[in-house]
């Protein structure tokens, strides 16, 4: 879905998020959190795109919208993703719907980083079938290679996505390899479990249910370990989306 902002709205760093919910309408009552697929300007305007799918009654209605119906959004919200600014690699590790903020991510990789010819992007990304399958084309305008698994084998690698990156990972040097991931809570937590992860620098972005996007009504903390090792609990609203993937209590 592409919206069209007031010329002022501030441009959304890769891994912030908006709050968006139908201009008048009480029920549902509450703003959906979405990622940004595409943010441009222009002359004619500023617009940015969200990628979707239909999971219940939020995004049912906003999917029966049609042109020039008017929206509330509010944003961009969030720490976003660390952009290191000379990596050798960037790797993309996405399943589903998470393929939206990896590729807004790759793209201002390659936007911001024209004096890095060195630099090498490439995608992992999963589905559970090839009717899941949607987005690749902008993808690959970014990287050099995408890399697709499912879960039922009708497209690509048969297995998990993270199944298929494992088989690569010893590939890549840590210390010049930067991973960003998105996508369901499990793959996550399976990526979190590879054994050579934790030698790499990580970041996740977590897929949550937020009311406010604020931070006011803590329905979406999480259990994480501070910088002592001790557990606490952070919100992703705020203190999120992104998170150091090896800092978050997985099985809490």
């Amino acid at each position: 879905m592409s919206l069209k902002l007031p010329g002022s709205f501030k441009k959304p760093i890769p891994g912030q998020f908006l709050m968006v919910r139908i201009k008048g309408r009480n029920e549902p009552f509450l703003g959906r959190p979405f990622s940004v697929y595409s943010f441009a300007q222009d002359g004619r305007g500023v617009y940015v795109e969200i990628l979707y799918k239909i999971v219940g009654k939020g995004t049912m209605c906003l999917s029966g919208q049609k042109k020039g119906a008017l929206l509330e959004i509010h944003g961009p919200y969030g720490t976003p993703f660390d952009m290191d600014k000379y990596p050798r690699n960037v790797i993309l590790v996405s399943g589903g719907i998470g393929v939206a903020p990896v590729t807004y991510l790759a793209s201002q990789y390659r936007h911001y980083l024209p004096a890095a010819p060195h630099l090498e992007m490439v995608c992992y990304h999963g589905v559970t079938g090839s009717r899941r399958l949607l987005g690749l084309e902008r993808l690959k305008e970014f990287c050099s290679d995408v890399f697709i698994s499912s879960d039922d084998g009708t497209v690509g690698y048969h297995g998990s996505v993270v199944e298929m990156f494992e088989k690569d990972v010893l590939s890549y040097n840590p210390e010049d390899t930067m991973i960003y991931a998105c996508g369901p809570r499990p793959m996550l937590k399976k990526l979190a479990g590879l054994g050579e992860v934790p030698r790499f620098r990580c970041q996740a972005l977590l897929e949550e249910h937020m009311a406010c996007g604020l931070g006011a009504c803590l329905g979406c903390a999480i259990r994480v370990r501070d910088g002592e090792g001790r557990g606490a609990y952070r919100r992703v609203c705020t203190d999120g989306p992104v998170f150091n993937i090896q800092d978050i209590e997985w099985d809490y």
